[in-house]
C-alpha cells in the first residue's frame, strides 16, 4: 500500500512540474495564431478524463462531408460535440483540441491537458491533437490553411516544449485510417510540414 501511494505522489510531482513547465512555454511564447474559445461555437464543457501534458502532435481531418469555406464551421464542430458526447460515443468532449475551419480560423476544443479521443485502435495519451474540419480526401488546403497549419503547429511545440519531429498524422499511429486525408498527409509523406515548421521554430528562437 505505501509502495503505491508512494508512486501515485511521485506521479503526481512529475505531472505537476510538466504542468508548470508547460503554462511557463505558454506564458513567454506568444501565439501566433488565434483561437477562438469554446463559447464561439456555443461547446459545452467537457465531462472529467484523463489528464495528461502533450509531448507530440498529431493531426487528424474530421472525414465528414466536404466543408467549404461558406458553410457553417461551427454548426459542424457542435455537431461533432454533440455526437461525441452522445450516446454513440460516450465520450468526455469533442475529442480533438483544436480544430481548424476551411477558412482558416482555429476553434478551441477539449482541454489540451486532457486525452483526446479516438475510434481507431492507437492510445492518444501525450498526443496533442489538431482536426481540421471536412474531408480531405475531397477538398485540398489551400496557401492560407498551410499558413495556419504550420504557425500553429510552431506555436504548439514552443508552448509545451515539443520537438518538430514529433508531429506526425493519424495514419501514421493507426492501420485503421487513411486520415487526415490524401490532400493533407501529402504535405506530410513529402517533409514539407515538418520542414516549415522547424524554420519558424529557428526564426522564433526555439531550440528543441
Amino acid at each position: 500500500m505505501f509502495k503505491s501511494r508512494l508512486t501515485l505522489f511521485l506521479i503526481a510531482i512529475v505531472f505537476s512540474a510538466n504542468l508548470a513547465s508547460a503554462q511557463s512555454k505558454k506564458s513567454a511564447s506568444g501565439d501566433t495564431v488565434k483561437i477562438m474559445p469554446k463559447s464561439e461555437w456555443k461547446g459545452v464543457e467537457g465531462r472529467p478524463y484523463k489528464q495528461h501534458v502533450p509531448i507530440k502532435i498529431t493531426v487528424h481531418h474530421e472525414g465528414g462531408k466536404v466543408l467549404t469555406k461558406n458553410d457553417d464551421a461551427k454548426q459542424r464542430l457542435k455537431n461533432i460535440q454533440t455526437w461525441g458526447m452522445g450516446p454513440d460515443r460516450k465520450w468526455a468532449d469533442v475529442p480533438y483540441h483544436l480544430l481548424i475551419a476551411p477558412n482558416g480560423t482555429v476553434y478551441e476544443g477539449r482541454n489540451p491537458l486532457t486525452v483526446g479521443e479516438t475510434n481507431t485502435e492507437y492510445d492518444p495519451t501525450g498526443h496533442l491533437l489538431i482536426c481540421f474540419l471536412g474531408n480531405y480526401s475531397q477538398q485540398k488546403l489551400d496557401e492560407k490553411l498551410l499558413k495556419v497549419l504550420v504557425n500553429l503547429l510552431a506555436d504548439q511545440c514552443i508552448k509545451y516544449n515539443i520537438s518538430a519531429k514529433e508531429i506526425s498524422t493519424h495514419r501514421d499511429h493507426s492501420q485503421q485510417t487513411t486520415c487526415p486525408g490524401e490532400d493533407i498527409y501529402s504535405y506530410f509523406k513529402s517533409g514539407y510540414i515538418v520542414k516549415e515548421v522547424r524554420k519558424m521554430l529557428k526564426r522564433r528562437n526555439f531550440n528543441n
